[in-house]
């Protein structure tokens, strides 16, 4: 089984988006390059952030978010995001009416049934987890053995929190990635067992 990863850009403050659920210039770093990081050409990045990021995104296999994420997308019109193959959303709600059967997003109920869900279609690749409450739910059940965040240079005060709602202390080993892009600074933490 690959390893399971919370992922996610954020600010220095350590939030992943405002009040109002708007990521504001945490995605900035995506478009402050010359390198093209997928194949739309609208991702243009610092060959060191290409470097970084390409490899990862290349061994997903699955991505799980929430239902909000899931809903403010719309879904991604039933195409997963980044060139991923599946995406796990964890909903207490059924999938919307009319959802396109053929789309690779899968339902469940609760997290742990979400993390089985996605390692088994991704078998051996990595297992990606939306941070945010969902990311920070996953990290308190034990499941998540690698933090990556995209550190960008931007204080938000206020809004919706990294590790979501974690209540309790979780250790992380030392960064073993600390990567400088532009306007990004890329980390790899390994949790604490």
């Amino acid at each position: 089984m690959g390893k399971v990863v919370m992922y996610s850009s954020v600010s220095v403050d350590g939030f992943i988006a405002d009040e109002n659920d708007q990521p504001g210039p945490l995605f900035d770093w995506l478009l402050s390059g010359d390198v093209a990081l997928d194949d739309s050409g609208a991702l243009k990045v610092s060959q060191t952030s290409y470097d970084y990021t390409r490899p990862y995104w290349d061994q997903i296999g699955a991505t799980i978010v929430g239902r909000h994420v899931f809903d403010m997308t719309d879904g991604w019109d039933g195409k997963p995001p980044g060139g991923v193959d599946h995406v796990v959303v964890v909903t207490h709600r059924p999938k919307p009416e009319g959802w396109a059967p053929e789309a690779p997003f899968h339902f469940v109920d609760g997290v742990e049934a979400a993390v089985a869900k996605a390692q088994e279609l991704a078998g051996d690749r990595i297992v990606e987890v939306a941070a945010g409450d969902v990311g920070g739910q996953v990290l308190a059940a034990g499941l998540v053995d690698e933090v990556r965040m995209d550190v960008v240079p931007v204080v938000f005060g206020s809004g919706k929190r990294y590790f979501g709602s974690v209540d309790a202390q979780h250790l992380l080993e030392d960064p073993d990635v600390v990567i400088q892009g532009n306007r990004v600074l890329h980390l790899s933490y390994r949790v604490r067992r």
